[in-house]
């Protein structure tokens, strides 16, 4: 893993957090519902931001995984939304997957009440969801876009949290949307139906840094990335990591 071991990760303000999103994430904007920032820093310099905050769509979120609770209420206070993650190119191979795994033991020391994360991988224009593979996360949609438009001027925008701007000549970008879970606590049951990892492939959405991905470069990739893995496992003696792509 290297120099992925060295990064310090820990909360940090709302607005320095907003400034390195906007800066460094691929839409260039941030969620205002986060409430949660973490900084992943390396040689003293912020490299990296997690953002987590409730999710925007309530109506069909609580009910994706059963903790016992019946009441709504109750249910809020368990779950988080990641949604906004960004890092720069300072940070080596394996610092996403890193930062992710400290930042949910954190939640799960200092906020035990959270129960389990939730996420989505924007395969429109970004990726579909390597880090969060790589993270222990379960796959669990896979959906063709249709909230990503491009308006008329050229800016991209979502067009259910972005609902100032004017849709009437807008098209929807083509690609896809993947949900994602993970359970902090083991107890909990996801309640839909968990995907193979495949299904990305067989359904024609893979991404990866905002390019098409086919089945046939991912196994190349994997084939190349299990060599370093192995590599680095007997120099270290630890044990191979998940796939990166």
């Amino acid at each position: 893993m290297g120099r992925a071991k060295e990064i310090i990760v820990k909360v940090i303000p709302a607005k320095i957090a907003n400034e390195f999103v906007k800066k460094h994430h691929y839409s260039g904007k941030v969620v205002n519902l986060s409430t949660l920032h973490f900084g992943c820093f390396l040689d003293n310099k912020l490299h990296g931001v997690m953002s987590y905050g409730p999710p925007m769509d309530k109506r069909n979120v609580l009910k994706l995984v059963d903790s016992g609770k019946k009441e709504d209420n109750e249910k809020w206070n368990e779950m988080l939304e990641l949604n906004r993650m960004a890092f720069d190119d300072y940070l080596p191979k394996y610092s996403e997957s890193r930062s992710i795994s400290i930042s949910i033991k954190l939640i799960k020391k200092n906020a035990p009440q959270i129960k389990w994360i939730l996420s989505y991988s924007d395969a429109t224009q970004c990726g579909d969801g390597t880090i969060y593979r790589a993270s222990g996360f379960y796959l669990t949609q896979i959906n063709k876009n249709s909230t990503i438009y491009a308006l008329k001027s050229g800016e991209i925008v979502a067009k259910r949290g972005d609902a100032k701007y004017n849709f009437k000549d807008a098209k929807a970008l083509k690609g896809y949307q993947n949900r994602y879970i993970y359970l902090i606590d083991k107890t909990c049951k996801i309640t839909v139906p968990i995907l193979p990892f495949s299904k990305i492939d067989e359904m024609g959405a893979g991404m990866y840094k905002g390019q098409r991905v086919s089945l046939q470069e991912r196994k190349q990739a994997q084939e190349v990335h299990v060599g370093e893995q192995l590599a680095s496992s007997q120099k270290e003696g630890g044990s191979i990591p998940t796939l990166a792509l």
